[in-house]
């Protein structure tokens, strides 16, 4: 930071202070999870990278539905479904926002603001995951769930889950 105040003109403003939403925009989260599956050996085919999470939910949401039995990653509802580490668990931050993945077949392709975290953990009253765009930054989060461990509903205030992906790849064999 002194460094900084030295090539600062006298009398200009401060340099902004980093993001303090819960989200920064620019948006990166989509980009982080689509970099942890590139990392992780998923190809891109199984999970295309892209910008936003409803582009690569869509395109999951469209392979499921054209081979549930074969599809790499399977959509469930969050109050059916207790997510283990590898899977994805997605709320919906839009104004208006979706509360089952069956609702976003209807509007595939169009834009929509939501955001996926990558499960690391689950058990303990806890699911545990890492997104990243979270405060700008990757944090672990962690998702109060219920005795049979899936992830209880958010506060009223804050994005509702609205899928859990459940991870079917098996990349050691």
């Amino acid at each position: 930071m002194v460094a900084m105040a030295e090539f600062q003109a006298e009398g200009a403003p401060p340099p902004p202070l980093p993001a303090i939403s819960l989200f920064a925009s620019p948006a990166w989260s989509a980009a982080f999870v689509s970099y942890v599956m590139q990392r992780a050996g998923v190809p891109g085919f199984v999970f295309p990278p892209a910008a936003a999470h409803s582009t690569y939910i869509d395109a999951l949401l469209f392979s499921w539905s054209g081979n549930p039995e074969g599809a790499a990653f399977v959509p469930h509802e969050p109050v059916d479904y207790s997510p283990r580490p590898g899977d994805l668990i997605c709320a919906d931050r839009s104004r208006s926002p979706l509360y089952h993945w069956q609702e976003r077949l209807s509007e595939a392709g169009s834009f929509r603001p939501m955001h996926c975290d990558v499960v690391v953990a689950s058990g303990g009253g806890l699911v545990q995951a890492i997104g990243g765009n979270v405060l700008d930054a990757v944090v672990l989060r962690r998702f109060p769930a219920d005795a049979a461990g899936r992830a209880l509903p958010p506060p009223w205030d804050k994005a509702p889950f609205f899928v859990v992906f459940e991870n079917r790849l098996d990349l050691t064999r």
